[in-house]
């Protein structure tokens, strides 16, 4: 499988990434998926913990989800004209009056 790379000074990482979280909304902390409604919430059962996915998890899947759906647009976009410019759009429509 082929990689694809980029290349961030090592002073600039953070700045990315926190750039990546902020702007594609990652939050730090997420439902407990152990949270028991039916007890109080406390330390033992938190209704929030923090976000188990890392910032440079989530700024990977967004760089990740930011190719893959800049492809998918294209190629739709591509399909469509393609099916557009194969569609015989010639109609003869007549006034049976005249």
């Amino acid at each position: 499988m082929a990689q694809f790379s980029v290349e961030i000074a090592d002073q600039d990482v953070a700045r990315v990434l926190n750039s990546l979280a902020v702007n594609y909304g990652r939050p730090d902390q997420v439902p407990n998926p152990e949270f028991d409604p039916m007890q109080p919430v406390s330390e033992d059962n938190p209704e929030l913990i923090d976000n188990p996915e890392t910032v440079a998890q989530f700024g990977n899947r967004m760089v990740r989800e930011f190719l893959a759906n800049n492809v998918k647009a294209h190629e739709i976009k591509l399909a469509k004209k393609q099916a557009e410019e194969a569609l015989d759009t010639n109609i003869s429509i007549n006034d049976p009056a005249t």
